[in-house]
């Protein structure tokens, strides 16, 4: 494995699939079963998950909400995300620890980097919620951020497609991807990829972040082997 140590960044539009909205029990057994799968051989996986199939801070913010009470209903959300992912890993057998960002210990534990550190350690998967517990910053800084306290090796960014493109391929049928792009190119060319505090935080620590796709099976080991699947992001 090239990877011991990994931080996987699950957006929450992803756990909605296909219904949009909410937390699909399909996407969630997928993705633990992978998860699952990387604990079993050895790697110690934290996560940060979104909370955009529930509530968007910003989107919250352009539609009249004050942007600062939007970002709090957000990071609530998370929290609910957290959860949901904690209990799929737990009924596959997987010890888990939900550690917040915002204190609320009647249902997860605070954030504390050197016990999110042992409970690493012990083979624990740590899913972090509840973003950085400030408003104004997303939950790809949070990913950031989380990854350089713990010392993780990577960033893993499972998302919809299968890399970084040019534009949007969903949209575009001739958007170009990318096998692997440096971090200024990304904040040059305002690629939608992570948020730019996000690039610039990983820019200047030269924390590697793969993007890949996470609903085609077996990617995320094949990420943790080092094989050339999506787009990397390097110094």
């Amino acid at each position: 494995m090239k990877y011991k140590r990994i931080l996987l960044k699950l957006s929450g539009e992803a756990l909605a699939g296909e219904a949009g909205y909410g937390v699909t029990h399909d996407v969630l057994n997928q993705i633990s079963e992978e998860v699952k799968d990387l604990v079993e051989m050895g790697v110690e996986v934290a996560i940060v998950v979104g909370g955009g199939n529930i509530h968007r801070g910003v989107a919250g913010a352009t539609r009249g909400m004050d942007r600062t009470s939007s970002d709090h209903m957000g990071m609530l959300a998370t929290v609910i995300n957290a959860l949901a992912m904690q209990d799929s890993l737990e009924q596959k057998g997987v010890f888990t620890r939900v550690m917040s960002a915002i204190d609320m210990q009647e249902i997860c534990e605070p954030y504390i980097r050197r016990r999110a550190e042992r409970h690493l350690e012990k083979k624990r998967v740590v899913i972090f919620a509840a973003g950085t517990g400030n408003p104004y910053f997303t939950t790809d800084t949070a990913a950031a951020l989380r990854a350089n306290e713990i010392d993780a090796q990577v960033i893993f960014k499972a998302t919809k497609v299968d890399g970084i493109y040019d534009k949007d391929p969903m949209k575009y049928d001739d958007a170009v991807k990318f096998d692997q792009l440096k971090y200024i190119d990304v904040l040059n060319k305002g690629i939608k990829v992570m948020d730019s505090a996000a690039i610039s935080l990983c820019m200047d620590n030269e924390m590697e972040i793969v993007v890949f796709n996470m609903f085609e099976n077996g990617n995320i080991a094949k990420a943790v082997r080092g094989e050339a699947i999506g787009t990397k992001v390097i110094k």
